[in-house]
């Protein structure tokens, strides 16, 4: 009868240990980070004269993953950049035109992914699916299925600000197709094009590089 006491008890835990894992898997929604001033991040440029800074923090590390993303893009061969622009001036950016690349050492460019370019990913699609019919189609591998959660998470995290307000911060994800790429930080640059000023002017393009982020973290 006295090792019916421990035994009841290694249950009992395991039960509960058991419930707050399911518990947990069943909470777990995408987080936005919050976003700081450019200039607080490795990886930044700023225009004094235009009163603009830009970061980009990627999201390539498990630590930082956690509590954040619920999808594992570095699996699907993506790679998550938090892109943070901040406005110092008294009059407001226009982002309505703007253009972001990621350029490899090897100056292959990449352009971000798409919504839908990430969806076929997670589902393992590898095709867009409105190609015409072959007259004897292969047979279809079966993709894997998106859950709601997972693509509420792709649609929020985007970025999609069209303007900075004066003294204002903006923020969002672009996701970039970092697939057979082997360390695509390595010696790459983020170049921001296309952003203009109240007046419609364009202003000057940025170029972030990269080997800043690496470096810090290296550092660490």
């Amino acid at each position: 009868m006295r090792n019916m006491r421990p035994l009841a008890l290694a249950v009992l835990v395991a039960a509960l240990s058991f419930a707050a894992v399911h518990a947990f898997g069943k909470d777990k929604v995408f987080s936005f980070p919050r976003a700081y001033h450019p200039k607080t991040y490795p990886a930044f440029e700023a225009h004094e004269d235009e009163k603009l800074a830009i970061a980009a923090d990627p999201y390539d590390m498990p630590e930082k993953v956690v509590g954040v993303f619920t999808v594992d893009y570095k699996k699907e061969g993506l790679l998550p950049i938090h892109l943070i622009i901040g406005n110092d001036g008294d009059k407001a950016v226009s982002l309505a035109d703007m253009n972001v690349t990621l350029i490899t050492k090897k100056r292959v460019k990449i352009p971000p992914a798409t919504v839908d370019d990430i969806y076929r990913r997670i589902s393992k699609q590898t095709s867009r699916g409105d190609e015409p019919q072959r007259p004897f189609p292969l047979p279809k591998r079966k993709s894997k299925t998106i859950s709601d959660e997972a693509r509420e998470e792709v649609k929020n995290s985007q970025f999609m600000a069209r303007a900075v307000e004066p003294h204002g911060i903006q923020s969002g994800f672009v996701y970039f197709d970092v697939d057979d790429i082997e360390s695509p930080l390595a010696g790459a640059k983020l170049v921001i094009t296309g952003l203009s000023d109240s007046n419609g002017h364009e202003l000057f393009f940025f170029e972030i590089p990269m080997e800043k982020y690496l470096s810090y973290r290296a550092v660490k």
